[in-house]
């Protein structure tokens, strides 16, 4: 059974950098999207990226490009997503959810929660000054 946990997250100023991994166990991602959401106090969980399982499809929320990049790495069964240049809107738990490639839509924008079987507990990140 697959699961997965985010790690990276922690409390930066405005303008640092952070690199939240997510990390599977129990199944391989060589077929599988992930995708990375997050969820600010209050509010509902939101896409943020997504990548497919080649690489070959990566996507963004428009409130992070240019300054978030998702990239992995099948060979560690690992996915990553480096946020540079953190706002203090970028606050909130950040977790990987797991898809099948095949669902059609998965990652063809900003990702929806609903194709992403697979959740790990989640990382907290706080920008602040």
């Amino acid at each position: 059974q697959l699961q997965l946990v985010e790690s990276g997250g922690g409390h930066v100023h405005p303008g640092e950098s952070l690199r939240l991994s997510c990390a599977a166990s129990g199944f391989a991602l060589d077929d599988l999207t992930i995708g990375w959401f997050r969820q600010a106090p209050g509010e509902e969980r939101e896409g943020v990226s997504c990548i497919s399982s080649s690489s070959r499809i990566t996507q963004y929320a428009d409130s992070v490009k240019g300054r978030f990049t998702v990239f992995r790495d099948n060979a560690k069964n690992m996915v990553y997503l480096q946020m540079n240049s953190l706002k203090p809107e970028d606050t909130g738990v950040y977790y990987c959810g797991a898809g099948w490639d095949w669902y059609a839509g998965i990652c063809a924008g900003v990702p929806t929660e609903g194709p992403y079987g697979d959740w790990g507990p989640g990382t907290q990140v706080t920008v602040a000054s």
